[in-house]
């Protein structure tokens, strides 16, 4: 991944020296676990741990070099280990293991560690959007079906219904982790012919992982689990990042992005505040499709293995958990700096919303419900054609027989929305999640110091 959507911390998991790192740590263990048999003399294992190599920069050039000769990455691995620890003892590196042994069981413990960052990424973006929900729950908007007005509703609402969502998502993180937090030293085939099941044991729990029955590979439905994880969390940030969009627009001008002191919109039009941070997260959330994609692909391999997953996992398994973490955690900034104009929600809210509401009124007042659907309709259309408001058409036609105070009550806007808070109720279960700094006041610019952005307000 380029280093513009790669967050430190998650980037270091999948750094060559933190791999190889890795890998070393599932050969140490497997020799200190044949010791625990009695297969190896325990001198020998304390000898390997005290002399193994620190895997720097140099190493992994020396590796490289080495695969030059091998055409075998853990061949060369092996070779560089045995070389840097020297004496007898270094012949029991990689003892009894296929190379999958050690690449599949460490990748494992990896994907783990990346699974915690974005459970916690997860948590944050979680309650950004519980907090929103909480302080907007009362500000009224226009619903929208089909991009039109629809009902009214409130941006706590919309909020609500994202912590919802993200809440799922955390919880897919969550059993994704748990789908990956496997390892397997059992050979060739699975075997253990040449590999007792108590070495197994004995490194999968060191490591924190479970130890499970598999081919020479562990089953790649579990990376897909992973890959789809990622890809719910990319889509749920879409879903957010489009609305912000859409409300965004200078037509409509009802939230907008966070913009910082100094930051520039377009590099030719002064006045514009392009949704760049969304636009750019919408984008992302495509390329963690894609990966789900290719993981699926790899579930099914020929007989015991082959290595068609194997280029697609190099790329695709380190480049969604960075683009993941990217996402949710630009996503919760997103949130949690997001303006909001009341004022012009409120302005924007004709009262054609309102006609179901008159539907109904007229159907209590004896009205057939095709009839009444008829009046209210040609009503609507009529208001929006004159610039003029449903209810002052209603008032001027014969047909409607509803009184001031009927309509008053048709057209009250806390009627309406009366059950609003269901939706707080229904966050009340969601797990508590590391608290975030309170976000900005509704109809205030928060301050915000996004990433530099190319030219053109590129993402």
């Amino acid at each position: 991944m380029i280093p513009r959507y790669s967050p430190p911390d998650m980037a270091a998991l999948f750094s060559d020296e933190s791999r190889m790192a890795m890998w070393l740590e599932v050969e140490l263990l497997a020799v200190e676990g044949h010791a625990a048999t009695g297969a190896v003399p325990a001198a020998d294992a304390a000898a390997l741990r005290a002399r193994a190599p620190l895997v720097d920069a140099a190493f992994v050039a020396d590796v490289a070099e080495r695969e030059r000769v091998t055409d075998h990455d853990v061949a060369a691995f092996v070779d560089v280990v045995q070389q840097r620890i020297g004496g007898p003892e270094a012949g029991w590196v990689h003892y009894g293991l296929t190379s999958s042994d050690v690449v599949d069981t460490a990748q494992c413990a990896t994907l783990a560690r990346a699974a915690d960052l974005l459970v916690a990424a997860s948590d944050g973006l979680v309650q950004a959007l519980r907090t929103r929900a909480e302080e907007l729950i009362d500000t009224p908007v226009a619903g929208r079906t089909h991009g039109m007005q629809a009902e009214p509703t409130t941006f706590g609402a919309k909020f609500a219904l994202w912590a919802l969502q993200a809440d799922r998502d955390r919880e897919r993180l969550r059993r994704a982790r748990r789908a990956v937090a496997v390892g397997k030293l059992s050979g060739a085939v699975g075997t253990y012919s040449n590999v007792e099941p108590a070495v197994e044991a004995f490194v999968c729990r060191s490591l924190g992982l479970e130890p499970v029955p598999a081919t020479q590979v562990i089953a790649r439905d579990r990376h897909a689990e992973y890959l789809y994880a990622c890809a719910s969390a990319g889509a749920t940030v879409e879903l957010i990042a489009t609305e912000v969009r859409h409300l965004a627009r200078s037509e409509v001008g009802e939230a907008e992005e966070p913009f910082g002191t100094g930051q520039k919109g377009s590099s030719a039009m002064p006045h514009k505040r392009n949704p760049i941070l969304s636009e750019r997260l919408v984008g992302l959330a495509r390329l963690l499709r894609g990966y789900a994609v290719a993981g699926l692909e790899d579930v099914a391999l020929w007989h015991e293995r082959d290595i068609s997953h194997s280029s697609v996992e190099r790329v695709a398994l380190p480049d969604a958990s960075m683009l993941a973490c990217y996402v949710l955690r630009r996503a919760t900034g997103l949130v949690s700096g997001m303006v909001v104009h009341p004022e012009r929600a409120r302005a924007n809210l004709s009262d054609l919303v309102f006609s179901q509401s008159v539907l109904l009124a007229l159907v209590d007042a004896g009205h057939t419900r095709d009839g009444a659907y008829r009046v209210v309709q040609r009503s609507a259309r009529r208001a929006w054609e004159e610039r003029s408001t449903l209810r002052a058409v209603l008032e001027s036609d014969p047909e409607v027989t509803l009184d001031a105070a009927r309509l008053d009550e048709v057209f009250d806007l806390e009627r309406v929305l009366r059950h609003r808070r269901r939706f707080l109720d229904a966050l009340a279960p969601l797990d508590a999640a590391t608290p975030t700094a309170a976000s900005p006041a509704a109809t205030t610019t928060a301050t915000h110091t996004p990433e530099p952005a190319e030219g053109g307000g590129a993402p």
